[in-house]
Parts: structure tokens; C-alpha cells; sequence
């Protein structure tokens, strides 16, 4: 009997032109280059412009996605978009993408899960397709973090950028075998015990209104390390899969000591994790399209390949989702 799997039919990515790097911040703040790359990895970020919107980013990041997929907006019968900073508390920033587009039928929509809302939304998608309910969805990841950093700390203002990223998915007949391309299973998880541990401060229906990004880095950590681990052999388990048989780990870029943790506890080869946390910082919900459309430009990521896509969030939020590219 026929399946019906999401394919990745195109990737896209879009970084905002200006490069901040970690010298330039310690002019800022009390900070230094080392410091900043010892903790974290990160050695420079992309900032978007005064003048430039998460619609923005998300936009080149969508036209990109589609030119690889061959196809235009009119195509499309789905968009959801991940963010943690839209560009207006409602309508959705998907709306506006989807009028920049020329998308005028279907549905546009945002999902909220901070750094693992692009996970969230390629399983929203993914399961619009399984469903029936579209044949070809746009998946976007796209944050302006710049806006929600409070300047004056270190300990945060260093760790973030801005950036998008985006993939096109169509339906595909398979036979439901793990050797069929597309998308084979997604898994995602949150846990509101320990909402206060990673957030911002403010909000619409708060008496503070205009937030900063407030964390307690050393808890984040520990069960980001936990968590992402629990997740990945999740999915490996749910597929029948070993780590061997995984050719590329795409991990949301939040700090590189989380991405070598991880991948010892999970007995993985650092060779196959693609790593673009030094030249992106954490772009949230961007960070795993981004990282992927890098890897699949560069020409490591091949079509046939198994590529597992994990990230964890505020909230928390983790999830996990396995693709044949």
C-alpha cells in the first residue's frame, strides 16, 4: 500500500548583511573574543538592519526555498512559520509572507516554540501532508533576536543572531520503508515545569510589555544535553535505526559545548554534525534551516542521505525529525 511522505523538495537561507563580530561586542559589554568562543563556540553574528523585519528575512529566506524547489508561492497550499519574534503581536507574520509570495489560497500560520519551532512546524506540516490536507508546504524558521537581547548583558547579548531559513515540502507516494525519501517520523516534547528558566520577560498581556531574553544558562545546559539525547534515541528507536546509520546530525546551533556533549553521550562522530553555531550565533528557530541549507549548498548533505534535525527551546520545547534527503 502507498504512503504518503513529505520530500524535500527545496531548502532555503537568508542572514541580514551586517556581521557583528565578538572584538566588536567587547566594545559593548564586558566581554572578550575568548571568553565568548571558550563558552560558546560563537565568533560572529549576523544583525538584521533598523529598517528590517522577521517578514523580512523570512521572505528571502521562502524565495530562495522555493527557486531551489522549482516552484513559485502560487504553488503552495500551506505556510507555517516558526518565530519567537513576529513582526506584530496579530495577524501572523505567515500572512504577510504568504502576500509577498503570491500566495493566494490555503492557509498561514505561526508556531511558537522558540529555538525548536522549526521542528514544530516542519511536524505541523508534515502532517498536513500525511493527512491529505495539502500537497506542498512552506516551512520557515526566521527570528530577529537582536530585538528581545538586553545589550548590557553578557552573560545573553553574545550568544544570539538573526537569520531565517526555509524548506519546500511535497507530497510523495512511497511504500513507508525507511529506505523512501522524505520526511520519516518527527517526535517533539515540552515540559512546563521549567518555563521560567528561558525566557523573556514581557509580553502583550503582561503589565511589562517590551521584554529582554532572560536565561539561567548552567539548568538550560544540563537539560538541553538530556533532553536532545533523549530525543535522538527516540527517533532512532522509533525507525529501527543505530547512530552508524545516520549520515548527517543537523543540531540547532545554541552553543558548540551542547553540540560535542551531546554527540559523545549518543556515541556520534563529530565529523557528521554540521556546525555553523561560530558563524550564525543561536538563531532560534532559525538555526536548524539555516545549518541545513548551508549543508546542503556546500554539497555535504546528498540526496539518499539519512539527516536527523533535533533542538530544544524555551519552555521547554525539544523535539526531533529524521529525513531521506
Amino acid at each position: 500500500m502507498k504512503m504518503i511522505r513529505s520530500l524535500i523538495a527545496g531548502v532555503g537561507a537568508y542572514l541580514p548583511e551586517r556581521v557583528v563580530t565578538n572584538r566588536e561586542l567587547a566594545q559593548r559589554v564586558d566581554t572578550s573574543d575568548e571568553w565568548i568562543v571558550e563558552r560558546s563556540g560563537i565568533r560572529q553574528r549576523h544583525i538584521a538592519a533598523d529598517d528590517q523585519l522577521t517578514s523580512d528575512l523570512a521572505i528571502a529566506a521562502a524565495r530562495r526555498a522555493l527557486e531551489a524547489a522549482g516552484m513559485s508561492g502560487g504553488d503552495l497550499d500551506l505556510i507555517v512559520l516558526a518565530t519567537a519574534t513576529p513582526d506584530n503581536t496579530f495577524p501572523s507574520t505567515a500572512t504577510r509572507v504568504q502576500a509577498a509570495l503570491g500566495m493566494a489560497g490555503g492557509a498561514a500560520f505561526d508556531v511558537q516554540a522558540v529555538c525548536s519551532g522549526f521542528i514544530y512546524a516542519l511536524s505541523v506540516a508534515d502532517n498536513f501532508i500525511k493527512a491529505g490536507q495539502a500537497r506542498s508546504a512552506l516551512v520557515i524558521g526566521a527570528e530577529t533576536f537582536s530585538r528581545i537581547l538586553d545589550w548590557k548583558d553578557r552573560t545573553t547579548c553574545v550568544l544570539f543572531g538573526d537569520g531565517a531559513g526555509a524548506v519546500v515540502l511535497r507530497a510523495e507516494a512511497g511504500h513507508g520503508e525507511v529506505s523512501d525519501r522524505g520526511i520519516l517520523s518527527t517526535h517533539i516534547h515540552s515540559d512546563g515545569r521549567y518555563y521560567d528558566l528561558l525566557k523573556v520577560d514581557g509580553g502583550a498581556s503582561s503589565s511589562k510589555q517590551v521584554g529582554h531574553l532572560r536565561m539561567e544558562g548552567r539548568e538550560v545546559f544540563r537539560h538541553a544535553v538530556a533532553n536532545l539525547t533523549e530525543v535522538v534515541g527516540e527517533v532512532l528507536e522509533a525507525n529501527g535505526l543505530a547512530p552508524q546509520d545516520i549520515d548527517w546530525v543537523v543540531p540547532h546551533q545554541a552553543n558548540k559545548r551542547i553540540l560535542d556533549s551531546t554527540a559523545r553521550k549518543l556515541h556520534l562522530s563529530p565529523e557528521r554534525l554540521v556546525v555553523t553555531v561560530d558563524q550564525h550565533a543561536n538563531t532560534s528557530a532559525a538555526s536548524v534551516p539555516l545549518a541545513l541549507a548551508e549543508a546542503v549548498g556546500d554539497g555535504r548533505i546528498k540526496p539518499g542521505q539519512l539527516v536527523l534535525l533535533e533542538a530544544m527551546g524555551g519552555g521547554f520545547t525539544w523535539g526531533a525529525a529524521l529525513v531521506r534527503m
